[in-house]
């Protein structure tokens, strides 16, 4: 049954999304009916494998968030102390931050127009500046894909270890292929605004069998196998609880139907706003199937951001600026940036138009008469 909604009520950005059919408390039930609500369980193991089996990839492991997970695929990379890693500037600063936990140094690159993603052609330059930088974290901004095959080769050429920041891209292909499975070691989060929730957690893939144990290890503590407790290395509080891989393996059952929902809210943007002068919408390129996580825009005429945010947010409707990009970041201001700009005029020009899958074709309607009359 369709939920009666006032003309003003709210919409929001994104927003958690439970499936109508209650899968998420099948599995909460058991794990309470069993009283196994404490970290790893039932829940956790399957989880694990479903999201491995989903995304085609050989092994993972659960955390608690995705910033844990790319903290760990740093580790389990051998980045440390010193070590340069080249990170896509346009992003949250949770891709950002891990850098510095293990005291490695972020050079930031730029994004190119082709893909709001990391410039190959920056990469290469990065590269030439800093031939022995040790890692490449990639992010696939909104849902959409990085150009894998050109950013695959220039880390082999280069001798880099590849790490995809799949956070916002779940779901989404890059030639038939998903995203997060194309490097040694990708990661996923389901955080409250992702495409699926566990209220919060991550996941972090790999083929590499005995490196995602190492992180299973390193996440509990890095507990030895001894009768006592006893730790031989520094451990992390990163494993995710039983109660919340429940939810995440009852999310993981509707993924699909996400996903298909998001596109249709894409599609529909486009129809009804591309005919407006100087909108221009995040490109899906050819060999992209993005999950559209975020419609997003780009406004170069005389309605700017802020107008469009500012006006949709008087009428109750969440929308948001794009990042803003790392290298324009206070807490970044002294490490390295490659490029020529665009990530700083996709940030200064871009918005984020509401896409939550709860949204109706009513509320779609309502969005775009408000943001039309902008253009009046």
């Amino acid at each position: 049954m369709t939920t009666q909604k006032t003309t003003n009520s709210r919409i929001y950005l994104s927003s958690p999304h439970m499936s109508d059919e209650g899968y998420e408390q099948e599995y909460i039930k058991e794990a309470f009916d069993t009283n196994w609500i404490a970290p790893l369980g039932k829940n956790v193991n399957e989880f694990e494998k479903e999201l491995a089996a989903k995304v085609g990839s050989g092994h993972a492991a659960a955390l608690s968030s995705g910033t844990a997970a790319i903290h760990m695929a740093l580790k389990a990379a051998g980045v440390g102390e010193g070590d340069v890693v080249f990170c896509q500037s346009l992003t949250f600063s949770a891709t950002a931050n891990p850098i510095i936990y293990q005291n490695a140094i972020p050079v930031f690159i730029d994004s190119d127009y082709k893909t709001w993603n990391m410039s190959p052609i920056a990469l290469e330059k990065a590269f030439e500046k800093y031939p022995n930088a040790k890692a490449v974290l990639v992010v696939h901004l909104y849902g959409l894909a990085v150009d894998m095959d050109k950013i695959v080769e220039i880390c082999k050429k280069h001798n880099a270890i590849l790490i995809e920041d799949a956070a916002e891209s779940l779901g989404t292909t890059y030639k038939g292929k998903y995203t997060g499975t194309f490097g040694d070691y990708g990661i996923f989060s389901f955080n409250g605004n992702k495409i699926i929730t566990t209220s919060g957690g991550g996941m972090l893939v790999s083929d590499n069998e005995e490196r995602i144990a190492k992180v299973r290890f390193w996440s509990t503590q890095s507990r030895d196998q001894a009768r006592h407790y006893q730790h031989s290395e520094i451990g992390y509080n990163y494993r995710m609880s039983n109660i919340v891989a429940g939810i995440g393996r009852g999310q993981l059952r509707v993924l699909d139907q996400r996903v298909t929902k998001k596109k249709y809210i894409f599609d529909f943007y486009k129809r009804e706003l591309e005919q407006l002068d100087g909108i221009r919408f995040m490109p899906i390129n050819k060999w992209n199937e993005s999950n559209c996580w975020l419609s997003c825009v780009m406004l170069s005429g005389q309605v700017k951001p802020l107008d469009v945010m500012e006006t949709l947010e008087k009428e109750n409707i969440e929308s948001r600026p794009i990042w803003k990009p790392m290298h324009m970041q206070p807490v970044f201001e002294g490490y390295d940036f490659i490029g020529e700009g665009v990530s700083d005029k996709i940030f200064e020009s871009g918005v984020c138009l509401p896409s939550d899958t709860k949204m109706t074709d009513e509320d779609l309607s309502r969005i775009c008469n408000v943001i039309k009359e902008l253009w009046k």
